[in-house]
């Protein structure tokens, strides 16, 4: 059995097996009911199937899995099912359309290839051509997926023409900022990438509704993240850097490539993200909700003929939209079981030590996620649906506003220390193929990318301050 597999089996194992003795022994019934230990003996198992993915299981299938444990227990189906209802889901299925037309129409190539044709031969030029195209492609399509699936195969080729020798710092650099850009960019803005809508669902479910927008969000996340971004390629540049110089013959061979004339297709494309970007800032001042802008878009692509009904199954991943419906309803299912006020029992008091200094607080909660997910592997997705519902009772306890976890939760879901923590940097490196990165090249680009996270935060967190999100 191929060690992989024999780990996973392992680590569901492990949970299985404290599920279990929770469901059995019952060790919390002085504060939650029957029910409430049997389901999280039931959330355990879920976890289990989504962090170690077992015989390669789809997220799916946890999802599925734990509905039907909760109707098993007597749940209601409005409960276990909420999160289909939310707006999460609803703007989430638009996305994946959105990136599926950028790669259908060829756009998102074309946009890439002009960005790198504006820059003369060199590393320097050729990182800051891969951040241009991560951040116009984090405007068009909040799909990581979708921006990987441009930007590495571009990053390859790129890597071929300037003849990097296969495993090179030079090679590693390409690739990894092209990943890098294709994931962090994004993280400035809440359509930029796809947990965006999702917490901002679960901030809904937990009720505490209009305080997670897209300019809440864009307030105290935009100028770190693109801050981080900075840092990051800069870094990058620095500790990869290779000694032989860039040939010129890259940009020549790029600037060669015969450009086809834009498609009818590709204008609509343009015109109607960019509109759905421009709708998303002036949410304000129309008052349109943004799930109706985004579904309005989808509509609008297919009565264009830009998608067709074939596109209906291949432009959507219907496994992660299980999967986020069933872990939005996770909120909702907590607070039903009582497990929320038995979660908020421990960890209020437990983070009472570090709230009386904002700069204490965010440091330590930063570097505790970071390193929690080394364990939640499964898009960060499942500590979100723990920790947000609590956020309430924090922000009661300890004066500690909930979007201040919004942006610890941001920056730690990208995390990338190792390949296995980011299905991203599985992708990327799946595409590179035999030119794919050293492990230990994408440790110090994930070293970089905490590092520059921390100093972000000291920009950050006067503005939080300035801002009355403490106290």
């Amino acid at each position: 059995m191929p060690k992989k597999i024999k780990i996973s089996l392992l680590g569901c194992a492990l949970l299985l097996f404290f599920a279990v003795i929770i469901m059995v022994a019952k060790p919390f019934s002085e504060n939650m009911s029957e029910t409430a230990h049997f389901m999280l003996g039931g959330i355990i198992v879920a976890l289990g199937i989504w962090i170690f993915k077992p015989f390669n299981l789809p997220y799916a299938v946890g999802g599925l899995f734990l509905a039907m444990f909760a109707l098993i227990l007597g749940l209601a189906p409005a409960v276990v099912f909420s999160g289909f209802s939310q707006p999460a889901v609803w703007t989430l299925i638009p996305a994946l359309f959105f990136g599926y037309t950028l790669q259908k129409t060829g756009l998102g190539k074309r946009i890439a290839f002009e960005i790198i044709k504006l820059f003369k031969p060199s590393y320097g030029s050729l990182v800051l051509a891969l951040v241009l195209i991560g951040i116009v492609l984090s405007i068009l399509t909040p799909s990581i997926t979708v921006r990987v699936a441009i930007i590495i195969p571009i990053a390859l080729q790129c890597c071929e023409l300037c003849k990097l020798e296969k495993r090179s710092k030079g090679n590693s650099l390409i690739l990894l900022t092209a990943f890098a850009m294709a994931l962090i960019p994004g993280s400035g803005w809440l359509s930029g990438l796809l947990s965006g809508p999702i917490m901002q669902s679960m901030f809904e479910n937990a009720g505490m509704e209009n305080i997670l927008t897209f300019r809440s969000w864009f307030d105290i996340l935009f100028l770190p993240m693109m801050l981080v971004t900075a840092i990051v390629a800069v870094g990058g540049l620095i500790l990869l850097r290779p000694s032989i110089p860039i040939s010129k013959n890259i940009i020549d061979e790029i600037k060669a490539r015969p450009t086809e004339k834009i498609s009818r297709h590709e204008c609509i494309t343009a015109l109607v993200l960019s509109g759905v970007f421009v709708m998303f800032l002036t949410s304000s001042l129309h008052g349109i909700p943004d799930v109706a802008v985004c579904l309005a878009a989808v509509f609008i692509f297919y009565i264009s003929g830009v998608l067709e009904s074939k596109d209906f199954n291949t432009g959507v991943n219907w496994d992660l939209v299980i999967f986020i419906g069933i872990a939005i309803s996770l909120g909702p299912i907590f607070f039903e079981t009582g497990i929320s006020q038995w979660l908020a029992g421990i960890i209020v008091p437990a983070i009472s030590p570090i709230t009386g200094n904002p700069w204490v607080f965010v440091f330590v909660i930063t570097t505790i996620m970071f390193l929690w997910r080394f364990v939640d592997v499964a898009i960060f997705i499942p500590t979100m649906a723990i920790v947000i519902p609590i956020l309430p009772d924090i922000q009661a306890e300890h004066q500690i506003h909930p979007l201040i976890w919004v942006a610890v939760l941001a920056m730690a879901s990208n995390a990338f220390f190792m390949t296995y923590q980011n299905i991203w940097a599985m992708m990327s490196r799946s595409m590179a193929g035999d030119r794919a990165w050293e492990n230990e090249h994408l440790s110090k680009y994930g070293v970089i990318y905490f590092a520059a996270c921390m100093i972000a935060l000291t920009v950050a967190i006067p503005m939080w301050i300035n801002a009355g999100l403490f106290g």
